[in-house]
């Protein structure tokens, strides 16, 4: 790893405070501020940023860095791909060798069946041919009516106008004028805040009937789809009880209801297999996937397309009228296919399944004392703590989301990286972290309870 190059932070930040539109961002606060935070390097679990602070990165970026940072065979894998071969389209009947390449090891990792896969950018672009793939399905099956899609309250799918309609987030509904028409939400499988005095295999049963009572308010003929995360990520890690997925899947088959498995977060080991759907026993149809396909080094996303939506574009005639630049981009996808050989040579799976995933849920256990703690959740490398006001009746602080944020900058302060998704913290650090790391991590995670129980006057 080179060393640290010396920059001129303020002229960055200047740079940055009059050029930059940040995604989800509040602007006017960023520069109240001081501006942007400057990560200049990366290596293993850790960033450093302009200051030469080192960062413990428990978010692995946005979710994706699963092999780690500073994987000099990814970017030699880049290089020789741009050498040789920088960019071709996938249009006009053709191909690239790492875009077949990465296609059939896509399909080797996927269920029996899926063995056609469709190329994006990002986990938003995979959602989006997730619903042209579904509505020009069910048209060719003649069923055109069929075109309904259904999520839940607080998935998320991605933030373009259509995968922001999938997904059910109030906040970017309310700013955006969404959703579209054709979309429509029910609860979800949330126990601690909407479990209320039911155990939680009641409760899996009840936030799965939502879905059986909503088709059937809809009428079956008209929903063509029902889409969920294995764990609903930027929802809060909202990890469903053990039998609201099988239940899902039974309604789904009984209505005729194509299912979708959104793997953008828990694909590629976060969960201890190699596919969230493994670890949740879920039978979908079609998988989109993304992050962790390349470990976030080149933007890429597929889309695994199961036997049944496949066979419809094989067997019938007509163009499929969808498709981007970079979609199968060569560079990108020999990325992708040596991020996956380096997951299966070094056993992360395994190592997520066997060690570390153990290992964290057993030391979040170690804040479920705290005063502000009215929960710890974690499966494989994806944990969470719930931040309350009364640990008893699981009463969050006024306003929402206050309590999440002042826990968040205390993690940074203390130089680790965890998120606020509202009150609710929580983690996701490289596949590649070791034991004593996320004791670490759990560490500066009780350092910052306490200092925001002092900041609130809690506890």
């Amino acid at each position: 790893m080179t060393a640290l190059k010396n920059y001129d932070k303020d002229a960055l930040r200047e740079l940055d405070s009059a050029h930059h539109l940040h995604p989800f961002t509040d602007h006017k606060a960023l520069t109240g501020e001081g501006g942007s935070r400057i990560i200049t390097r990366a290596d293993g679990c850790y960033v450093w940023d302009a200051d030469g602070n080192k960062i413990l990165d428990g978010m692995a970026g946005l979710w994706c860095v699963n092999v780690g940072y500073g994987r000099e065979e990814l970017a030699k894998a880049a290089y020789d791909q741009m050498v040789h071969l920088p960019y071709y389209n996938t249009f006009f009947k053709t191909t690239t060798p790492p875009t077949a390449e990465l296609a059939g090891e896509l399909s080797k990792l996927l269920p029996d069946g899926f063995d056609m896969i469709f190329f994006n950018n990002s986990g938003s672009e995979a959602n989006d041919t997730v619903y042209r793939l579904v509505r020009r399905y069910w048209a060719l099956k003649g069923k055109p009516e069929k075109s309904v899609f259904i999520s839940r309250w607080n998935g998320y799918h991605g933030s373009t106008v259509v995968a922001a309609s999938l997904g059910g987030m109030a906040g970017m509904h309310e700013q955006l004028g969404l959703p579209l028409p054709g979309f429509e939400h029910i609860m979800q499988p949330h126990w601690f805040s909407e479990g209320g005095d039911m155990d939680r295999e009641a409760f899996g049963l009840k936030a799965a009937q939502a879905l059986e009572d909503k088709i059937l308010e809809l009428g079956p003929e008209n929903v063509a789809a029902f889409i969920g995360e294995p764990v609903q990520g930027a929802g809060g890690v909202v990890i469903p009880p053990d039998n609201y997925w099988p239940e899902i899947n039974r309604i789904c088959r009984k209505y005729d209801v194509l299912l979708v498995c959104d793997e953008v977060i828990c694909g590629f080991g976060r969960t201890g297999s190699w596919f969230g759907h493994e670890t949740f026993g879920i039978e979908p149809d079609l998988i989109p996937m993304a992050k962790g396909l390349s470990s976030g080094y080149l933007p890429i996303s597929a889309v695994g397309v199961g036997a049944r939506v496949a066979g419809a574009f094989r067997d019938e005639d007509g163009e499929f009228a969808h498709g981007y630049t970079y979609s199968g981009h060569p560079a990108a996808c020999a990325v992708a296919l040596k991020n996956i050989e380096i997951i299966r040579r070094e056993g992360l799976v395994e190592k997520v399944r066997d060690v570390t995933g153990p290992h964290l849920a057993k030391a979040l256990q170690r804040l479920a004392d705290h005063p502000l703690v009215g929960e710890v959740r974690s499966v494989g490398l994806l944990g969470a703590y719930e931040l309350v006001a009364d640990k008893a009746a699981r009463t969050r602080f006024e306003p929402a989301g206050r309590a999440g944020t002042i826990c968040r900058d205390h993690c940074f302060a203390n130089n680790a990286v965890m998120r606020a998704c509202g009150d609710t913290m929580v983690m996701s650090p490289p596949l590649t972290i070791e034991p004593d790391e996320i004791d670490a991590l759990v560490e500066v995670a009780r350092t910052a309870l306490d200092a925001t129980a002092k900041e609130l006057g809690a506890g």
